[in-house]
């Protein structure tokens, strides 16, 4: 009972200064015109987001009036953090609205097979039957984390990114590519459009690893023992940052002092492990390189990286070999002078943006009913 107080009482703190961030995407509080809301969550390998969210009135935006943080390995499974996310509504200022609900839209990586949701780094199955029945609500809908996270970009403003590169030339309109290393490598490509933009998601972190480099054959080398099949995700994401500092611990001839990808970072950052720092390196060198090949894939006019690990290391990436990579296209250079690069927090953006998807889902199947 103790753990459960605990986690409610930092779920309040934690809302309390998401709103305040929220108010920065000039998303506001629930207001009399507002239509019944809704369960939003965004389930990562390591930690799920999970939102109360009404449509605004304007029709271009949505509130989020009550939001957590949950941490996936402690609990059994989706159902039992969505059932203590609603019980804690009942403690809340929203408890007077009487919410009755009857949707949820779920974001997460991976991919629907019949009533389950596919994902190799969850630490749980997650069934859209259970989650249903849970509830007892009449509709969940799904859709890929990354799509979500790229749908929320439409609401951010000049000032919730931080720049990385700068373009050339004055952004223009076009594809806008959002992706990052986490758990896993996420991807997706939002596409503008006259009534409303659509988004392609991807599994482009599952390409073909492609070094750039002698020491990054060296370290293919050693990852291919293991399988046939190396991709940008074995080396960009938190466990494929860890692999990589394996790597050159074993082609350095050091023992590996670092046991968890957070370790490595830090290690890295402090300076004090050699190989961490070549790892860190390596890891914003590839990510650079990749993610100029995907601007030049589908044709992108600005990036967003996302993604829980970046934020941490900003100050490292932003002189590490990532331009230098990213640039490094032979003729296509100009063009990619062109496509600035920024950095956002992940944080609630997948709630908003699987929340927001749906909305319009919804509309548009009533305006052609």
């Amino acid at each position: 009972m103790g753990e459960r107080a605990n986690q409610r009482q930092a779920s309040a703190a934690t809302t309390a200064s998401l709103m305040t961030g929220l108010s920065s995407h000039g998303l506001g509080q629930l207001g009399q015109d507002s239509v019944r809301p809704l369960l939003a969550a965004d389930v990562g390998g390591t930690h799920a987001r999970i939102g109360l969210v009404t449509a605004a009135k304007d029709g271009q935006s949505v509130n989020v009036l009550h939001y957590h943080r949950y941490s996936c390995a402690d609990w059994s499974g989706l159902p039992a953090m969505l059932k203590d996310f609603v019980e804690q509504l009942a403690g809340t200022p929203h408890a007077g609205m009487r919410v009755q609900l009857r949707e949820c839209a779920v974001a997460c990586a991976g991919y629907v097979v019949d009533d389950a949701i596919v994902n190799q780094n969850l630490p749980w199955s997650v069934s859209i039957a259970e989650i249903r029945a849970a509830l007892d609500i009449r509709q969940v809908a799904v859709i890929n984390d990354f799509e979500a996270v790229a749908y929320a970009t439409q609401l951010i403003a000049a000032n919730d990114a931080r720049s990385i590169i700068e373009s050339s030339q004055p952004a223009s309109r076009g594809p806008v590519l959002v992706m990052g290393p986490g758990t896993g490598l996420g991807s997706a490509v939002l596409l503008p459009g006259s009534s409303r933009a659509q988004v392609l998601a991807t599994e482009a972190g599952q390409i073909s690893l492609a070094p750039g480099s002698e020491r990054e054959i060296e370290i293919l080398r050693l990852f291919r023992r293991e399988r046939s099949h190396v991709s940008f995700e074995d080396a960009l994401s938190g466990p494929g940052l860890l692999k990589l500092y394996g790597a050159l611990c074993e082609l350095r001839g050091c023992a590996a002092r670092q046991l968890t990808p957070a370790e490595v970072t830090g290690a890295a950052l402090a300076g004090n492990d050699a190989a961490a720092v070549e790892a860190l390196e390596i890891f914003c060198g590839l990510l650079g390189s990749f993610v100029g090949d995907l601007v030049l894939l589908y044709g992108a006019r600005l990036v967003y990286l996302a993604g829980g690990i970046l934020p941490q290391i900003q100050p490292f990436l932003l002189t590490s070999s990532f331009s230098e990579r990213y640039f490094n296209k032979g003729v296509m250079r100009a063009w990619l002078q062109q496509v600035p690069v920024r950095l956002i927090e992940h944080g609630q953006l997948g709630v908003i943006g699987a929340a927001g998807w749906f909305l319009d889902e919804q509309r548009d199947r009533g305006q052609e009913a």
